[in-house]
């Protein structure tokens, strides 16, 4: 199999994205770990739930603990289609506990234009848990989050484009040669003659005109583009977790002939109390003396010579034999940086 990557994880189809929706409900049925008197949104919304239902009550005069309100998101897939199900996720707005039990009513989800797409409900399901009264509790995981998976129906189809004879490829990583090998590798399949099917318009577009011998087979192109394997060209790049002194690089990444000096120098201060005590029927008070001494102590550095083409993982092999600690090679890395020695970016996270 040739090496590379398909063109379906290189790079998107216009338009063709998720829509995100979210929404407002009620989660009833809570063994008193919902929302308490001060959360006064939830017990206006029981009570215009219940209004609905033909039950007219004060909301001032209700103090129920078996409701939370609760914020609902979800995420809508492409061509979803009306009677799709899509999971949902529900999350605590006011004080309540635990969501534990919990059954979501009817309620539902808008996208960014007021619309409504789809409608949820159904149990929600938190994967964690709050046991016990007082000062006795033990709580696992995160109890006021929870998903109800399947738990809305679509009603409204989003909007995303149809093909029309013109695709435009978003890359996920904007690279003008990659963007360039896509190009190449979409005209060399689907071009029989001397007018190019893609272009590559900048480092994060390539337009493509559908041939026409795919003109009523539009989506089987798109099948057949979407498995088109290409070597997708990267820039080097070395990330760092300072935190967790955590490293992580690729092979490509060439370093300068470089010599490196690397040494430890450690400083102990250590203290010591001691008491004074004065002579007896003498004037003078027992105090406590601290006493201190310090010690330092320098390694002798180590020597390193890297030559032309060497790779970070030479380098890194090389400072491991010598008992180096991954926060040595991240100081290292970080000063060949400066020093303009490596050809790579480094990334701090």
């Amino acid at each position: 199999m040739a090496a590379g990557s398909r063109l379906k994880e290189l790079a998107s189809i216009e338009g063709v994205r998720d829509n995100q929706l979210v929404g407002y409900g009620l989660v009833v049925g809570l063994a008193g770990t919902g929302d308490k008197r001060q959360t006064v949104f939830s017990a206006q919304s029981l009570t215009n739930l219940l209004e609905r239902m033909g039950v007219s009550i004060n909301p001032t005069a209700i103090q129920v603990k078996n409701v939370a309100a609760v914020l609902l998101t979800a995420t809508l897939p492409p061509y979803a289609q009306p009677g799709t199900r899509i999971d949902i996720t529900a999350s605590a707005v006011g004080d309540a506990q635990n969501l534990q039990g919990g059954q979501l009513l009817m309620a539902p989800l808008k996208g960014a234009d007021g619309q409504v797409y789809a409608v949820a409900q159904g149990p929600v399901v938190t994967g964690g848990f709050s046991a016990g009264k007082g000062g006795n509790t033990q709580t696992v995981n995160h109890p006021t989050v929870g998903r109800i998976p399947s738990g809305a129906i679509v009603e409204r189809v989003a909007p995303s484009p149809a093909p029309n004879g013109k695709l435009r490829l978003q890359l996920q990583h904007a690279d003008f040669t990659t963007a360039s090998r896509i190009a190449e590798a979409i005209n060399k399949r689907f071009t029989p003659g001397p007018v190019l099917s893609a272009k590559a318009e900048n480092s994060a577009l390539v337009a493509v005109d559908i041939p026409a011998l795919y003109a009523e087979r539009q989506v089987e192109f798109i099948s057949e583009m979407e498995n088109l394997v290409v070597d997708a060209d990267r820039r080097a790049r070395i990330i760092i977790n300072e935190r967790t002194g955590t490293i992580v690089l690729g092979k490509e990444v060439k370093i300068s002939p470089v010599a490196i000096l690397h040494g430890a120098l450690s400083v102990e201060i250590q203290t010591s109390l001691g008491v004074s005590q004065p002579a007896p029927l003498s004037q003078g008070k027992t105090e406590v003396v601290p006493q201190t001494g310090v010690t330092a102590k320098e390694e002798k550095a180590k020597n390193l010579v890297l030559k032309q083409g060497a790779t970070v993982e030479e380098l890194v092999k090389a400072v491991l034999s010598i008992g180096s600690t991954p926060r040595d090679i991240i100081a290292i890395l970080q000063i060949l940086k400066a020093a303009g020695a490596l050809e790579s970016d480094i990334e701090v996270i």
